[in-house]
């Protein structure tokens, strides 16, 4: 008998291999079940089970004190649509490493549980004071951009005051995702607007991430400007179908509006 993994033996993984391998000895193994588990939305008891399980691991860490199983372990379970996974996700919000706050700020936002909404606000009052930033929060210390944007998505409304700081961050990619924040909890086109008007910023990552903001609170002012920003067309292609999707929601039920037939024409451009 072969002493191969099924991944050395270039056999394709599967469910029950994966769950196992979460609770192996090799740490390679370890993380590319999780991820695999991720990739696959694999929402089984035992999978969901496993991941949170890793989301305390300690044998896989960094000499920088990082935790990547439980980074892969956090991103994976926002993907599963199991609300179990919660509690955990809460508690990794005090981890340590950067990274697993951010992954699970995220996957707390993808699972949509709003009891997790208190948690993500520690982070703003921490940094907030009489309407204003703290020196803590003037740094990339904590994952502000994806605890903003987890906000928005939650529709944490009794959060706009500490969020509207933020929107002086000196960082750019904080700044915008509390703009984007903003314009999901308040609807105010000044937020979106602004949006829409830092698709000039000189830096290409920056555009990215706008193009991502942009599309994942639909805002149609922005189409146009989209479809012409100075970046790939494969990411103004997934930001206009983030539009488009907003768009065919409004639409009355026996056509579509005119902001999604505009939106289309733009994608067809953009092929």
């Amino acid at each position: 008998m072969s002493d191969e993994s099924p991944i050395q033996a270039g056999e394709p993984l599967t469910i029950v291999q994966a769950i196992a391998n979460l609770d192996g000895e090799d740490l390679g193994l370890r993380g590319y079940a999780a991820w695999w588990l991720g990739k696959f939305r694999v929402n089984d008891p035992a999978a969901v089970a496993g991941l949170i399980v890793a989301l305390k691991d300690e044998a896989d860490r960094t000499p920088e004190g990082g935790y990547p199983l439980r980074r892969s372990a956090a991103r994976a379970l926002g993907k599963l649509n199991d609300l179990q996974a919660v509690p955990a996700l809460i508690e990794c919000l005090g981890c340590t490493d950067f990274y697993v706050r951010e992954a699970a700020a995220q996957s707390l936002e993808m699972l949509g549980d709003p009891s997790c909404i208190p948690y993500l606000l520690e982070f703003l009052t921490a940094s907030v004071r009489d309407g204003k930033l703290l020196p803590q929060g003037e740094d990339f210390s904590q994952p502000y951009d994806a605890i903003l944007e987890a906000l928005g998505t939650l529709g944490a409304t009794a959060t706009v005051p500490f969020i509207q700081p933020f929107l002086e961050h000196p960082i750019p990619r904080i700044e915008y995702a509390g703009l984007r924040s903003m314009y999901q909890l308040t609807q105010d086109t000044v937020y979106g607007d602004r949006l829409v008007q830092a698709l000039t910023h000189s830096d290409l990552q920056v555009r990215r991430a706008l193009l991502s903001d942009l599309g994942a609170i639909g805002y149609l002012p922005a189409a146009v400007p989209i479809s012409i920003a100075h970046a790939e067309n494969s990411l103004k292609l997934i930001a206009l179908k983030g539009i488009l999707s907003a768009q065919i929601t409004l639409s009355p039920f026996d056509r579509l509006s005119a902001g999604a037939v505009e939106v289309m024409q733009l994608m067809d451009e953009l092929l």
